[in-house]
């Protein structure tokens, strides 16, 4: 174990955060998979998928928004699996409604799932970061991290609480040797959800105007492998034909 890393990845789910986890396994690392417990058995096929591949992955289900298990999760992999050099945060959580119609359960959600549970991880392993004094710490954003519209007030809400948060900590833990960045995928991503819903997602692939699942691993690989000299804080993602 005294060789071996960590990466985990909170949102580990079938697009973006499954190719995260392929990613920083191709790099050596096991990939802690993280995604909540009705989805255990899709969690495992992906987890199976890496470890076929030649790689090393555990899955492990569980709620994120749950402080307590959230505590024991990164004990666990800091104990069982190998100290954690990169966790990603990559949780959604985009639901569209008008302000009439969002209710106090639906942004309080929200919030949990999208700020709230960043928060839990980013400040468990910032506890096993600082003893060890280095790690790399990715926080994913959206376009409505900086900007609200329409029927999007309890995502954009929670996205922006996200993005703050993910400056507070790169304020205090960058000079401690903790690399934190935030990212802003600004654009459609080649999903599940993308090709049910959008009737001419081929042509888009083609025509490469919507974001790579592989490609936006590529550039958080990127990330946790910059020289200190020089370290992204923020970086934005968008396909070349994407408006701003």
């Amino acid at each position: 174990m005294a060789d071996k890393s960590a990466c985990l990845v909170i949102g580990a789910g079938d697009d973006t955060g499954a190719a995260i986890g392929r990613a920083f396994a191709r790099e050596g690392m096991t990939a802690c998979l993280v995604r909540r417990p009705r989805h255990a058995d899709a969690l495992e096929a992906l987890a199976a998928s890496i470890r076929d591949d030649g790689h090393d992955a555990v899955a492990m289900p569980m709620d994120a928004r749950d402080e307590e298990a959230m505590i024991a999760l990164v004990e666990r992999i800091e104990e069982d699996v190998a100290p954690i050099d990169v966790a990603v945060f990559n949780i959604g959580a985009n639901v569209r409604f008008p302000i009439t119609e969002t209710t106090a359960r639906v942004y309080h959600k929200v919030w949990e799932m999208a700020c709230f549970s960043g928060f839990l991880m980013g400040r468990e392993v910032a506890k096993k970061m600082l003893t060890r004094g280095h790690g790399t710490i990715i926080f994913t954003g959206a376009t409505a991290s900086t900007r609200g519209r329409e029927h999007l007030a309890a995502f954009a809400g929670a996205k922006a609480a996200l993005r703050a948060l993910a400056q507070s900590m790169a304020r205090e833990l960058g000079p401690k040797n903790i690399h934190v960045a935030h990212t802003i995928i600004d654009g459609a991503i080649d999903s599940n959800f993308i090709r049910e819903n959008v009737p001419n997602v081929d042509a888009l692939r083609d025509e490469d105007a919507v974001l790579n699942p592989d490609h936006i691993a590529q550039n958080y690989v990127m990330l946790h492998k910059q020289p200190r000299t020089a370290w992204t804080h923020e970086l934005d993602l968008r396909p070349w034909k994407e408006t701003w």
